[in-house]
């Protein structure tokens, strides 16, 4: 890795810290509204007549609450509006050097010609997935509108992947001599493909692990027919059923953020690596675009020094003006972590990824809302970190258990939220929510994991990829690999 990027990395985990910092100093400031001396002192209370408290009946300062309030308020509005500002400009930008795929220009330029209907070929990058790539094939052929192609990019397997994929009676595309994990199978595929392609000819970049809904590829079709201005359309995925609480918080948090997306009208963040389909004049852009306007090298189509490659592409596409969405049509099944030691190398490899795609793409309109997202997290483990900090800080100084009806109320709201949130997963997800505890135990261990992140970006850590496999014996097994 050059010094120029381990400088812009390190530049990149410097601004998170001095986010989180700031993060701290208003939580401090909000401190100080509230005056000690206009607190009254704690009641005297039993618990089911047995257990001896103090109950603190006051709640926070008016001009405390209205701080936090207000400053949450702002927050949000802004970034709404400045989302919205850049959603509008970018759409009607006849910048053709700086933006090439801003729907403008794509309408103008397929004005009044047809290019045919839009065709789906499927690329599947599998690296030694015979366990998953049999139920990943079936359900596109249980498709209400089959795709035209479907490749598996096999990439390095070792066990019977291929001849799995050929059974099943799909092509096979094997990679040669790569040392660049997905992205480098995807791009000798891709290299090999895009130039047979046509206008409404589309790629779907699907994982070996995943399983797409039946009317996927239907209403893929479907949208981009309709906007011939749409360049890419990516999945809401689902996690799969087991692997015991572990694997119902990651539902969990999966549910969330799917309905998230559908609140913001298909608005995505990340076009997901475990289904996406992409227009191929959008590829062939991109690829063009590398090392000029985009990171990565000349003719790639994914960037092989990008930890996470889709969360890369994504920035890669909407930084040309790239029109994208996320119907609720287009869901995706996908493989969850079963053991805590997986997830934290995913967790860690995604967020250490986020960082070092933002550090390359830089401060610019489309990425904004990007590094607002990191000072949120940000600010959250600051906030979560202090709150257990307080707590422990109130137990070991007093004698007496103290309760405060007011956050207690506030934390039955959030409760309230959690449940409602998570409702579509059924009474195991409502359950986990209602209970309240274990989640914020996972949120804890996520916070932890994005500190982790940033403090290596900071000392120069390179990165370990991971790739999770199970035995013949059933067990889960994370190797390391090498550096990426």
């Amino acid at each position: 890795m050059s010094s120029s990027t381990n400088r812009l990395q390190r530049g990149t985990g410097i601004f998170v810290v001095l986010m989180a910092t700031a993060a701290a100093g208003m939580l401090w400031f909000a401190l100080t509204l509230t005056d000690p001396e206009a607190r009254r002192p704690a009641k005297e209370g039993a618990v089911f007549g047995v257990w001896q408290v103090l109950y603190d009946t006051q709640a926070p300062s008016t001009q405390l609450l209205v701080a936090a309030v207000g400053l949450a308020l702002l927050l949000a509005a802004g970034v709404a509006l400045v989302e919205s500002r850049i959603t509008k400009r970018y759409r009607r930008s006849e910048n053709t050097g700086e933006t090439p795929l801003a729907p403008k220009l794509v309408m103008a330029r397929t004005a009044g010609v047809y290019h045919g209907p839009v065709t789906v070929t499927v690329l599947i990058p599998a690296h030694n997935e015979e366990d998953r790539i049999v139920a990943t094939l079936a359900s596109l052929q249980e498709q209400t509108s089959r795709p035209d192609r479907v490749v598996v990019v096999a990439d390095n397997c070792t066990d019977a992947t291929e001849e799995l994929a050929r059974a099943a009676g799909v092509e096979v595309f094997t990679t040669v001599d790569n040392a660049h994990k997905k992205a480098g199978g995807l791009n000798q595929a891709l290299a090999s493909l895009l130039p047979e392609l046509g206008e409404n000819d589309t790629v779907m970049v699907m994982d070996a692990d995943t399983v797409i809904g039946r009317e996927y590829l239907e209403t893929a079709r479907r949208r981009m027919t309709e906007d011939r201005a749409l360049m890419a359309i990516g999945g809401l995925f689902m996690g799969e059923d087991g692997h015991g609480l572990v694997g119902q918080f990651q539902r969990n948090e999966y549910i969330r953020y799917s309905r998230d997306i559908k609140r913001r009208r298909g608005r995505l963040f990340v076009l997901t690596g475990t289904a996406s389909v992409f227009r191929s004049a959008a590829l062939r852009e991109v690829a063009a675009q590398r090392g000029r306007r985009l990171p990565g090298v000349p003719g790639d189509v994914y960037d092989t020094v990008a930890l996470t490659e889709d969360n890369e592409l994504t920035l890669a596409l909407k930084s040309l003006g790239a029109l994208m969405t996320s119907p609720a049509q287009c869901t995706v099944v996908t493989e969850v972590m079963p053991t805590w030691r997986a997830i934290w190398h995913q967790r860690l490899r995604w967020q250490r990824g986020a960082l070092e795609n933002l550090g390359a793409y830089g401060l610019t309109p489309q990425t904004s809302r990007y590094w607002v997202q990191q000072f949120g997290i940000g600010y959250g483990s600051v906030a979560l970190l202090s709150y257990y900090a307080a707590i422990f800080t109130m137990a070991m100084s007093l004698d007496d258990w103290v309760w405060f009806p007011f956050w207690l109320g506030v934390g039955g709201l959030f409760m309230v939220e959690r449940v409602v949130t998570a409702w579509r997963g059924g009474w195991r997800a409502r359950l986990v929510a209602a209970t309240l505890f274990p989640e914020l135990v996972y949120a804890t261990f996520l916070n932890v994991v994005f500190l982790k992140g940033v403090v290596d970006i900071l000392v120069g850590r390179q990165a370990q990829w991971s790739h999770v496999t199970r035995s013949a014996d059933g067990k889960v097994v994370v190797r390391d690999g090498q550096h990426a």
